[in-house]
């Protein structure tokens, strides 16, 4: 935080409602100032009685609420910073939690410097985050519709006999069932309408994302990142949406922690305990990165797809994309061979895989911020 303010403001922000708290440069005790509405006129009412914009440095925390209260408050000429919930400071014995204490404690930390500033991403990149987290949530529906409707099927003993669900052959299949009752036939073609509903959901999304990344900043970076095995155009916008600009990671190992991928440890003496990762962070380019690892299963080639993807793309980043394979494949093959757990196998190669997808986010410069 800079040490040129005179005046920090905590903010607990609620959808209803915003508690303030304030605390001076040498004052011991941080003040409550009280509780506004979620309105940001009456929370710019409150701030006006503590100081001019320059001298005040407000700070509240990420939330459900999202970035629109720092946005409209540096229009409005204030310093303002979100800080991470997850790297704030509480004492073992710490009970009782109220906004009044929260904001409070937003207020001492902030001068006391103690806080964790999060980056507020551009209104673009934002969009694009947003469409990418619909298009999971659809994902989530139409999972949901398919077992719903598979769950029925059993319960009255019909048993697909195909190779895979959700295909052509499966879909003609379907349309052979019947039921005894007409009752039955009718939530039978309710739970198959539910579910061609949902699969033309994802596919809705699944265009408006490639249509609406062609003129984002950044797409570049995107493709740099499709060059790695396992991240398609779905998944590379996911993660660059979620990650931003990589280069605002000084070292692998940055990022590495940023997404929850490495170990816990609890060390004290001569012992040293290494226990599950730490799943900090965001989850989002976390579940990604686990998922994209699984296809370093296989032996490292370029596929006809990847040579695609790979055609218009510098020397630099296709030597980063096959050493990545090179280097990932041998890993999970010994990780396998020593009778690791699948899942930790992949955990673990996606720990390494955040390694390349550093160096990829460096080579690739975004385009200019769009305003």
């Amino acid at each position: 935080m800079e040490e040129v303010s005179t005046v920090f403001v905590g903010l607990d922000v609620h959808a209803q409602s915003t508690a303030i708290a304030v605390a001076h440069v040498r004052r011991e005790a941080p003040r409550f100032v009280g509780t506004v509405g979620a309105r940001l006129s009456e929370l710019i009412k409150a701030l006006d009685k503590l100081g001019e914009p320059s001298t005040l440095l407000i700070v509240y925390e990420a939330g459900p609420c999202g970035y629109t209260l720092v946005r409209e408050l540096r229009v409005k000429g204030y310093r303002c910073e979100v800080v991470a919930p997850s790297l704030i400071a509480r004492k073992p014995g710490e009970r009782i939690k109220t906004d009044r204490l929260d904001a409070l404690k937003l207020a001492a930390l902030a001068r006391s410097g103690d806080l964790t500033t999060v980056k507020v991403p551009d209104e673009r990149d934002e969009a694009i985050r947003d469409l990418c987290r619909a298009r999971v949530d659809a994902v989530k529906a139409r999972l949901k519709a398919r077992q719903q409707l598979k769950a029925m099927l059993l319960r009255h003993g019909r048993r697909y006999t195909g190779k895979s669900s959700w295909t052509a052959a499966h879909e003609r299949y379907l349309a052979t069932l019947g039921f005894e009752h007409p009752a039955q036939d009718i939530a039978f073609t309710e739970y198959r309408l539910a579910v061609s509903e949902a699969d033309a959901r994802v596919r809705r999304l699944t265009e408006a994302l490639a249509q609406q990344i062609e003129n984002w900043r950044m797409l570049a970076v995107v493709r740099a990142l499709m060059t790695l095995r396992g991240l398609d155009l779905v998944a590379a916008t996911t993660v660059v949406a979620e990650l931003g600009d990589m280069r605002r990671f000084a070292h692998p190992r940055d990022l590495m922690g940023y997404l929850g991928l490495v170990p816990s440890e609890h060390s004290s003496g001569a012992t040293r305990r290494l226990g599950a990762i730490t799943k900090t962070g965001n989850g989002h380019a976390r579940r990604v990165l686990v998922e994209a690892a699984w296809n370093y299963r296989f032996a490292a080639r370029i596929s006809r797809i990847l040579q695609v993807r790979q055609e218009d793309q510098p020397a630099a980043v296709r030597a980063i994309a096959w050493r990545a394979q090179l280097r990932l494949c041998q890993r999970y093959r010994r990780l396998s061979a020593r009778g690791m757990q699948p899942n930790k196998v992949c955990v673990a190669i996606a720990r390494e895989l955040a390694g390349f997808l550093w160096d990829l986010g460096h080579q690739v410069t975004p385009a200019m911020q769009q305003h």
